[in-house]
């Protein structure tokens, strides 16, 4: 089985013996593991009506999920999800008659972990080579938190390749420099971010006790529309693939490490460019993390149509906590841009 397909956790060599809890007792087995210390039947590739595959784009293979036919609108998730996170999307575009596909980004779920190439231009491009190497022209992008924020990119980067833009809880990345320099509030959202940070601690708390921090993130990001279990634990599983946990924050220290840096600031100008493609973007009321103030004033960076969406009641996950609504704003949107 492919390395892609299961979560292990990390276990001590063979030669070792077992693990032992204080007083000698055989400790509890690792998370991820059956009793015969194998890993649990769980596949990032979950079955259902889309089809799974792999292709090259940017120097790196990327795990898809494809499903119907008709103009491409390519699915973008956030941390920490992958594919799976646009599962109601899927079946709602294809129905609409769209090629809708779900990406798995660099780093997570089924896609290649590479050791470099983690900053926002390099995974904007594995975004439009993918579209490209799906034999598109052109695609309606959508992307949710970080995912949103690579968009955002693309969108700058590539504009003949971006039909249209639908971006979720993200702020353009310019202002969201300017709330974590200036707005102590927003600064204090991203205590996470903070604390990725530092070196080889935090993958190993986000693995620790069968991922429960990530189970705690989701639990507080959400709004009252809490996610299903079947979700929370999809994506603690899903950081537990091997080097998933790296891999998913190293987009976070670049944010950070890169703003008094050249390659920081540089790409600060450069995102400066006018946003050609019509812009729909969604935000949660209740989202935590990236507050709606933050997110606000987007509409300064795109010279085309813009469409502000405030889902109240709704936190950091609208296309989860609120499926039927938020696919009922986007189906409208590309609807309104295929040509």
């Amino acid at each position: 089985m492919p390395l892609d397909q299961k979560p292990v956790s990390a276990q001590p060599s063979a030669d070792s013996g077992p693990d032992l809890a204080p007083g000698g007792e055989p400790a509890e087995e690792a998370p991820g593991t059956t009793p015969d210390g194998g890993a649990e039947a769980w596949s990032v590739r979950q079955s259902g009506p889309w089809t799974h595959r792999d292709l090259a784009a940017n120097g790196a293979r990327f795990h898809i999920a494809e499903l119907g036919s008709g103009p491409l609108v390519l699915l973008v998730h956030g941390w920490p999800e992958y594919w799976w996170a646009w599962r109601h999307q899927l079946t709602a575009l294809a129905e609409a008659g769209y090629r809708a596909v779900a990406l798995d980004l660099r780093g997570v779920g089924g896609s290649d972990r590479t050791p470099r190439g983690y900053d926002p231009g390099n995974l904007a491009l594995d975004i439009t080579g993918v579209i490209r190497s799906l034999g598109e022209r052109r695609a309606h992008l959508v992307g949710h938190a970080a995912g949103g924020t690579l968009a955002w990119v693309a969108a700058v980067m590539r504009p003949s390749v971006i039909q249209s833009l639908t971006v979720v809880s993200a702020a353009h990345p310019r202002d969201l420099r300017r709330a974590l320099l200036t707005d102590r509030r927003q600064a204090a959202a991203f205590e996470h971010v903070l604390g990725f940070q530092r070196p080889w601690i935090p993958e190993r708390r986000l693995v620790a006790d069968d991922a429960a921090l990530v189970g705690r993130y989701l639990d507080a990001w959400a709004g009252p529309n809490r996610l299903d279990e079947e979700a929370v634990h999809a994506y603690r599983q899903a950081i537990q693939i091997p080097s998933t946990a790296h891999c998913s924050i190293e987009p976070y220290r670049w944010l950070l490490r890169s703003m008094a840096r050249p390659d920081g600031i540089q790409f600060a100008r450069r995102m400066k460019k006018p946003i050609t493609a019509p812009t729909l973007h969604v935000q949660g009321a209740a989202d935590p993390v990236l507050l709606s103030h933050t997110a606000l004033g987007g509409g300064e960076y795109v010279a085309a149509p813009y469409r502000w969406r405030l889902m109240p009641g709704v936190g950091h996950f609208p296309h989860e906590e609120a499926p039927e609504q938020f696919t009922a704003e986007l189906l409208d949107w590309v609807g309104r841009h295929k040509e």
